[in-house]
């Protein structure tokens, strides 16, 4: 049994292939339109708002005698009106690990402009557990031992049963995959796992903005203060409005410019 904290990694992220983007824009009528965006996530959702009104450059629309120039004041653009529409096209990839599935649960509540893909305690067995001690259990040395002394009966636990049930000696994957399954019905819901986690930019800043708020459940308030820490400075053009307060020691991210 061990202690662990959610850890957050970043493994992927929208990239544009130039060659159709400047095929579009020569079709269009914009082939030296450039932009200073610092990421291509940023400059595909520039390219996305600019297509709505064909305001790459004045003229191209008849109505258009003017355009906001830089990446960093369209976008902000984008945020005061609520566009939000725009945001979707840019999608991140993460993985979380070491998260419980009390995070986990909560989690894929948030469904709209995401994608899952979560360790499957069918398959994986649970021979060793760890979990995450929140801070009001830590708060206490007598409920720290308590919880401590819990986790160490529910791992023995699991290889009692593995001993029992001999599942090291089976030979039928299927088998094992029954007994696996069955014999997570009795590990806490606090087990840390892992899972995958995709999201565009307007579900991004909405779970942020949601997860991080100081009556959401602690773990989660602690892993969506560190995704606003890895993606801050990396996308600061759709990130950069919001402003970060201490609460109860973990940070709630918030905005002005909230449901994009």
């Amino acid at each position: 049994m061990e202690f662990v904290e959610p850890k957050i990694f970043l493994v992927g992220e929208t990239r544009i292939i130039e060659e159709g983007l400047q095929a579009y824009l020569k079709h269009v009528g914009a082939p030296d339109w450039k932009t200073d965006a610092p990421s291509d996530a940023e400059k595909l959702c520039e390219v996305m708002g600019r297509l709505c009104y064909r305001s790459f450059k004045p003229g191209l629309n008849p109505n258009v005698t003017r355009v906001r120039e830089g990446n960093d004041t369209y976008l902000a653009h984008i945020m005061e009106v609520g566009h939000g529409s725009v945001i979707e096209h840019s999608v991140l990839n993460f993985i979380f690990a070491d998260v419980s599935r009390v995070f986990t649960h909560e989690l894929v509540r948030h469904r709209a402009g995401s994608a899952f893909s979560q360790e499957s305690l069918r398959f994986v067995r649970l021979d060793k557990l760890s979990a995450y001690a929140p801070m009001h259990i830590r708060e206490s040395e007598e409920g720290m031992a308590i919880f401590a002394r819990t986790l160490e009966h529910l791992e023995e636990v699991q290889r009692e049963l593995a001993e029992v049930y001999k599942i090291d000696d089976e030979k039928k994957f299927d088998v094992k995959k029954k007994l696996t399954s069955a014999f997570r019905r009795i590990a806490p819901d606090g087990v840390a796992t892992a899972i995958g986690w995709s999201c565009n930019f307007r579900a991004l800043r909405h779970v942020i903005e949601m997860r991080t708020e100081p009556s959401a459940e602690e773990e989660i308030r602690l892993v969506f203060g560190k995704v606003f820490e890895v993606v801050k400075d990396r996308y600061p053009n759709l990130l950069g409005d919001y402003e970060v307060e201490m609460v109860e020691g973990l940070p709630w991210v918030k905005t002005k410019h909230g449901k994009v």
